[in-house]
């Protein structure tokens, strides 16, 4: 398996990430990880890789005002974004720009760790695991997801780049959904020494808007951003037109879809 890329964007970029893949790819699944972890009042959470915080304030909503929530990415414009942003009701969140591998927090420190499509980008995940289990206090419980394939959305705007703009455009943008099989993950749960480990298929029917240019504002939101800017509008225009044209079966009024979606999702303890 080729290294992965790490999720780096500008400012800008990691803007339109909150309007387009917090609001509408991500967020969806975030009360459903959040509530997978059995988060109650008083606890203290670590979400790590939290980009701008769609998990994090879930979280933080769930363990009230007497609780403690760090929100921890290794993108400092994901980590500017998430600040700016209006603060949940519940518990006051820390957001920190830190390595998954390096969280740099002192052990023992959390009832529960979250982690929401982040572990497919880390370059040493066994590692990234290790370090969760060691803030987790004994008895801490770890909640995390990644994809379980490509999808439909994500298949079509690959398959778009790769007639426009090229393979290894579309290679970067499919970059995100190349995560750990359902074997390798329980395999790295339990190397890195959790208890309990299972892993649950989850399914969401997730909805998009105006699905041509959405998918134009999606990748602007990526790290393959400058490629599509550097295309121009015809071509940009060319690969909405595909995209839209790729999911017609899941197409609804006013240019919307709606697709069936899923992900798995790893529970473990700290014993």
């Amino acid at each position: 398996m080729n290294r992965p890329e790490q999720w780096h964007l500008t400012k800008d970029a990691a803007q339109r990430y909150d309007r387009c893949v917090a609001q509408y790819i991500l967020g969806p699944w975030a009360p459903l990880l959040v509530e997978t972890a059995g988060i109650v009042p008083g606890e203290r959470i670590l979400d790590v890789a939290c980009g701008t915080g769609a998990v994090t304030r879930i979280a933080a909503e769930r363990a009230g005002i007497t609780g403690k929530v760090v929100g921890l990415d290794l993108n400092p414009d994901m980590i500017v974004v998430a600040q700016a942003l209006p603060p949940p009701s519940g518990a006051s969140i820390e957001w920190l720009t830190r390595s998954a591998v390096h969280l740099g927090l002192e052990d023992d420190g959390f009832d529960a760790v979250l982690c929401q499509q982040g572990l497919q980008f880390f370059p040493d995940k066994l590692g990234a695991l290790h370090e969760m289990r060691r803030v987790l206090r004994p008895g801490g419980r770890l909640a995390l997801s990644v994809w379980s394939s490509i999808g439909h959305y994500n298949s079509a705007v690959g398959k778009a780049l790769e007639q426009f703009i090229g393979h290894d455009t579309a290679k970067r943008f499919c970059a995100s959904r190349q995560a750990p099989s359902r074997e390798e993950l329980l395999s790295l749960a339990i190397d890195a020494g959790f208890s309990d480990a299972q892993i649950g298929l989850a399914r969401l029917d997730i909805r998009l808007p105006q699905i041509d240019q959405f998918a134009i504002d999606h990748l602007a939101a990526t790290p393959v951003a400058s490629a599509i800017a550097a295309a121009g509008a015809e071509t940009r225009g060319m690969i909405g037109a595909s995209v839209m044209h790729q999911l017609e079966r899941y197409a609804e009024t006013g240019g919307t879809v709606s697709y069936p979606e899923e992900t798995y999702v790893l529970t473990a303890s700290r014993h």
